[in-house]
């Protein structure tokens, strides 16, 4: 392995993926650079996941399975404790990046070489990733932080993983916004970088909710991340054309009020509301200024 290039290694919680996890590996062992090792959890899996999984084991002795007991629970904590325990098998190896992979999608074969490229160009970059896309749908980062990692793909630093001191088992999710938001406040820079995406085979939220359900789950969780009503409101203009129109966008805003209305306790701490909400004063401010400057 060239000198310039890090080392990196995978964690992949697994649960339920029978269906598309061999996306998954097929882009993984597909890789121009491949991982030092790849980890894959299978967090209880009630479908085939392990036997998909063991298909593979022989031929690419880097990857390693570990089975928890089968569970019908499912929840984030557990995707959080699931990656933390492919971490401890993985702590003793050199490397400097760890990748939590979800073991639903695929890219393309130099996506893990151009997300280590750039680590390398900038030192403190602690978090880095790429948009997913559903279908025909992607982010459109004029309204969207270029700073979140979608929790689909998350890369760290590894000093920046350990700063932070790993995901939170958060159970009703937000585990990638507190990983992200922890290492901005830590002093670390995160950051998408569009140029590449990665492909979302299973929708959003499509286990076990439909499109309002999501909205007002959604709505409601963001009160509990310490989203600022101001920024909720202009999200949920922006989502005035996600189907079924105009229902999903007030279905968002409802869920939220309603959460501050009954005043669901918040899962992060003062300290994180008070930095993500200064953020967001911040990009309102310069959406304002770019729609002034485009009037003109």
């Amino acid at each position: 392995m060239n000198n310039n290039i890090l080392r990196y290694v995978i964690i992949t919680p697994a649960k339920n993926e029978a269906e598309y996890i061999e996306k998954t590996i097929q882009s993984v062992i597909s890789q121009t650079i491949l991982p030092l090792k790849w980890v894959i959890v299978n967090d209880g899996s009630t479908d085939n996941t392990e036997e998909i999984i063991k298909k593979y084991l022989s031929l690419y002795p880097w990857i390693e399975l570990i089975s928890l007991p089968v569970s019908e629970e499912r929840h984030f904590g557990r995707k959080a404790r699931a990656f933390s325990l492919g971490y401890e098998h993985v702590r003793h190896l050199n490397f400097e990046i760890i990748a939590n992979l979800d073991a639903d999608i695929s890219f393309e074969r130099n996506y893990f070489s151009f997300l280590l490229e750039k680590f390398n160009q900038d030192p403190q970059l602690g978090v880095a990733g790429t948009p997913f896309r559903e279908k025909s749908w992607q982010y459109d980062y004029r309204f969207t932080n270029i700073e979140h990692v979608s929790g689909a793909c998350q890369v760290f630093r590894r000093q920046c993983y350990e700063a932070i001191g790993g995901y939170l088992p958060l159970e009703a999710g937000g585990i990638d916004l507190y990983a992200v938001l922890k290492a901005r406040m830590t002093g670390w820079k995160t950051r998408s970088f569009p140029e590449k995406f990665i492909i979302h085979h299973r929708k959003m939220g499509s286990a076990k909710s439909k499109p309002l359900e999501i909205a007002f789950k959604g709505g409601y969780h963001d009160y509990l991340m310490g989203v600022s009503l101001k920024w909720q409101l202009l999200r949920s203009i922006y989502r005035l054309k996600t189907p079924p129109v105009f229902l999903f966008a007030f279905s968002l805003v409802t869920g939220y009020i309603w959460a501050m209305f009954t005043k669901a306790k918040r899962l992060v701490p003062p300290d994180m509301i008070k930095f993500r909400q200064n953020e967001e004063k911040e990009r309102i401010k310069a959406l304002i200024s770019r729609l002034v400057k485009n009037k003109r």
